[in-house]
């Protein structure tokens, strides 16, 4: 039902304000705030060792904080009993008895919150587990791990969802699934806080980002904005007058370059907008092939933006 869980006082928000923590010397998460809204997907990045899966832990009770808190619908989680009703969460998709089937082991966690047991075949139906109901967890492939984790945080159709690579190990199918399973769970007005490497993933199923590096934030904005903050922002002109375009473009002020020495029909333009570029090729009778504005990428801007922030760095020598 959309707009189910509309945010309102007390709605369905994680906020976290001045969080850090610290073993020992080394400092996991540094003084982090940002806040997790209801009805869209936002998506949790950072590079390998930026303290995403540590936040995680915290906002779930499960570390304790050096400073500063983290809350959910203005309540820390372990305030909220029965927690499942109120957040569902997959951290890690093997942290399950293997000796146990699917239902069993979601059987028991209904039990211990007070949940109705046929939320159990629900939500295996939910996921595609229906039929390995029986089947013992330790034979899973990790795909199904994964679509048993999910079960798991779907169990008690909770108000917030949090969930960290969830499709590692999925078939193509089954990303894609996935894909539409959170963007369904946003429209329904639930937050949904998804941590992932995959930028792709990322460009297809989240609005909003929060992006750290270092245990510190570094960017909380909607992809786009995010997307935007890259380095690149080009014009890609195909054209069978590219010299004479390319003189007239560069004599309007633009930086022109050949985007194949192979194919000396296509210009890569910088410094003029499409707009311009295509009055001034009407202007001067030039025939246009393409006209195309490219900007970065999801990808580049997160490499741009996250290069201070990276711990282990390939390719350096000893």
């Amino acid at each position: 039902m959309p707009g189910r869980w509309a945010a309102g006082h007390g709605g369905p928000v994680i906020e976290v304000s001045e969080l850090t923590k610290r073993y020992g010397a080394r400092t996991a998460v540094d003084h982090l705030s940002f806040t997790v809204r209801p009805g869209q997907v936002t998506g949790f990045l950072g590079p390998n060792g930026a303290g995403k899966t540590t936040t995680l832990r915290m906002i779930l009770g499960l570390d304790t904080p050096t400073g500063g808190s983290a809350t959910v619908s203005e309540v820390p989680f372990r305030g909220h009993p029965r927690g499942l009703r109120h957040v569902g969460a997959l951290l890690d998709a093997h942290h399950v008895h293997g000796g146990r089937t699917a239902k069993a082991h979601l059987s028991a966690l209904a039990r211990s919150n007070g949940l109705p047991p046929r939320r159990v075949g629900d939500v295996l139906e939910e996921v595609g587990l229906a039929d390995a109901a029986g089947r013992r967890i330790g034979g899973f492939s990790l795909g199904m791990k994964q679509r048993l984790g999910i079960a798991t945080a779907l169990l008690g159709d909770p108000p917030v969802l949090m969930f960290d690579e969830p499709i590692n190990g999925m078939d193509p199918e089954g990303v894609l699934w996935v894909r539409r399973l959170f963007r369904r769970l946003a429209a329904e007005g639930r937050t949904v806080f998804l941590s992932s490497h995959l930028m792709s993933e990322m460009e297809n199923t989240a609005d909003h980002l929060v992006v750290i590096g270092q245990g510190r934030l570094i960017a909380a904005e909607s992809v786009a904005d995010f997307a935007a903050r890259g380095t690149r922002a080009d014009v890609l002109v195909a054209s069978p007058q590219a010299g004479e375009l390319a003189a007239v473009l560069t004599t309007a002020g633009a930086s022109v370059e050949p985007r194949d020495r192979a194919d000396a029909g296509q210009l890569v333009v910088t410094g003029l907008p499409a707009e311009r570029i295509g009055a001034l090729a009407l202007e001067h009778r030039i025939q246009l092939n393409e006209l195309t504005r490219r900007t970065a990428s999801l990808e580049e801007a997160f490499m741009h933006l996250t290069a201070d922030s990276v711990e282990y760095l390939a390719g350096q020598g000893r």
